[in-house]
Order: structure tokens, then C-alpha cells, then sequence
């Protein structure tokens, strides 16, 4: 990360203070950016679950690793705004994401059947969970700890979706 940056990013050298944290991580994240789903879809399944987890951190650093990978502004845009983004793929693998996170796991036949049907597999169903897990416990880490942005990351910053108040709710 150091060597792609310029800087190691704060997110992974909070995490290296445990080391059962970062020994279990190492080796899920080895397994995550193994063969299997492409390095850019890999990152839509991460900027979406940091979206779906409001880790505010990681939804600025999967953006620029996402627009690294040539993942358009547009599709970015779309899920750090809660959107599907428009490439078919592209959707189905965030909807898949934020479905696992939202709904625990527990997924309808009909949820994977739209996952299959968008050209993916029922084993990169069980890639994308583990993609899921990885996140998770990053997204809570950073969301505990905090870390400031790096200068690579600033302008990526996100503050979350809008808070609803009373007021809206009631609107």
C-alpha cells in the first residue's frame, strides 16, 4: 500500500495495534485479492459495503482504488450516493453486497437468481461474502478508531447520507 500511495494509509497501521486483528485479516485479504472476481469488481463490492456500513474512511479510499481499477466517476458516484451503479455487473455484485449486509446473510432464491443471471456464479457467491467479511471488519475498525484521511484520499472524503430528522420522516 506504501509503494502505491506514497504513505501507508493510517486504516491498516491502526489495525497492525492487534495482532489477532491484523494476523486474521492477512491472510482473508490474501484470499480476496486472489483469482476469482477482477481487482475492479472486487472494489465495488468493498465501496459498497463501506456505503452499507457508513465507514466513512474506507469510503474514501475504496473510491480512489476503485477509480485506479478504471471504474468510472458515474459508477462510483451511484453507490456513495446509495445508488445501483449502471454497468450490469456492476449492480448486480452491489446489490449482492449490500443485500448480505442489510438482510444478515439471509438471501431470497430470488436475490441469487438475479446474481446468477447477471453472468456470475453460485461459488463467486461465496467469494463476494468473503469480500463482505474482510469489509466488515475493516469498515468497524475504521468507524472505532477513527483514522484522519491521508492527502491521497481528501478528496474522496464522504460524510454519510443525510441524517433524517423528525421532520423529514414525518414528510
Amino acid at each position: 500500500m506504501q509503494k502505491a500511495f506514497g504513505v501507508l494509509p493510517n486504516l491498516p497501521a491502526v489495525i497492525a495495534n492487534s495482532p489477532k486483528l491484523v494476523n486474521s485479516l492477512v491472510g482473508l485479504f490474501g484470499q480476496v485479492h486472489s483469482p476469482g472476481l477482477s481487482e475492479a469488481e472486487n472494489q465495488i463490492v468493498l465501496l459498497t459495503d463501506a456505503v452499507a456500513n457508513s465507514s466513512t474512511y474506507a469510503v474514501a479510499f475504496h473510491t480512489a482504488l476503485a477509480l485506479q481499477q478504471g471504474i468510472s466517476s458515474e459508477e462510483t458516484a451511484a453507490i456513495r450516493e446509495g445508488r445501483v451503479p449502471t454497468n450490469e455487473r456492476f449492480a448486480a455484485l452491489s446489490t449482492l453486497a449490500k443485500t448480505l449486509i442489510e438482510k444478515r446473510g439471509h438471501l431470497s432464491d430470488q436475490e441469487l437468481d438475479s446474481f446468477i443471471t447477471a453472468g456470475f456464479t453460485k461459488e463467486q457467491v461465496l467469494e463476494v461474502i468473503a469480500i463482505v467479511a474482510a469489509s466488515t471488519i475493516t469498515n468497524y475498525a475504521g468507524s472505532i478508531a477513527d483514522p484522519p484521511l491521508e492527502d491521497p484520499f481528501r478528496q474522496y472524503a464522504w460524510r454519510g447520507f443525510p441524517q433524517r430528522t423528525e421532520t423529514t420522516a414525518a414528510a
